[in-house]
Order: structure tokens, then sequence, then C-alpha cells
């Protein structure tokens, strides 16, 4: 069993969002795996890197969109993607200087509450503006 279900509660509403997020999920979900088999400190750094490289592309694509519409909680949006990448940046420096097995734990629980609370939350607050504009 996945540690996170993509499901109705987690879509934006959008196609492409819930798709770059469902592969986030299932990114967190490789990580989940790798813990259980007892692989976590092996696969967390491949999956550390997929992760900055996949969500600096989905970001990216969220605030383009969100600017193009002149989206009003572009800043604060923003905001909170910049301190996700600068938090997965500071958990991949302290893998690179050894940290240990404990820390895919650490990092897949953080993952999965990050995505949830995002998602859920600062996500679901652009659904209707982008989808008035005509963004689907």
């Amino acid at each position: 069993m996945p540690l996170m279900e993509w499901g109705p509660k987690l879509s934006v509403g959008i196609s492409a969002f819930d798709g770059e997020h469902q592969r986030l999920v299932g990114m967190v979900n490789d990580l989940f795996d790798a813990v259980n088999a007892g692989k976590g400190k092996d696969r967390l750094g491949p999956i550390l890197d997929g992760l900055i490289s996949y969500t600096v592309t989905h970001f990216q694509h969220e605030e383009r969109e969100m600017k193009q519409h002149a989206f009003p909680g572009f800043a604060k949006h923003k905001e909170e993607h910049d301190a996700l990448t600068k938090q997965v940046s500071e958990v991949q420096r302290k893998f690179a200087a050894g940290a240990t097995a404990a820390l895919s734990v650490e990092v897949m629980n953080f993952l999965k509450n990050w995505l949830i609370k995002h998602i859920m939350g600062t996500d679901k607050g652009y659904t209707a503006f982008l989808q008035a504009k005509g963004v689907k």
C-alpha cells in the first residue's frame, strides 16, 4: 500500500497540474517503498535529485500560469514554492554530507505532509480563478 494515494481530494481540477502532482506523489511513494525495503538511504539521493529537478519544472509551470492570468495570490504562492525548494536543497546537502538512513523517513514524512497541505490548501486557492480564465 502506498504512503499517499492520489484521489479527487488532491485534484486541483487542472489536468496538467494534477498530472504533475501525481508524479510528485509517486516520488514520495517511491521513497516510502525504498524505506520499507531497507533501501531508503540508497534511494534518497536519486529521489532528491529527481524531486528537486521536477519541482522546479512544476513550480515554473504553475507560476507561469498564475503570472499570465494575474492571479492575485501569486506572490504568496511563489514564496511557498521558494521555501520548499530551499528546504529540499538543504536536505540534499545533508544527505551529501553523509546523513543517515533516518533522514529518509524524515524526508518522506515532510514531503507527504507538505504536498497534502500545499495541494489541498494553497494550490486549490488558484483553481477557480485559473479555470475562470480558461485554464483546464
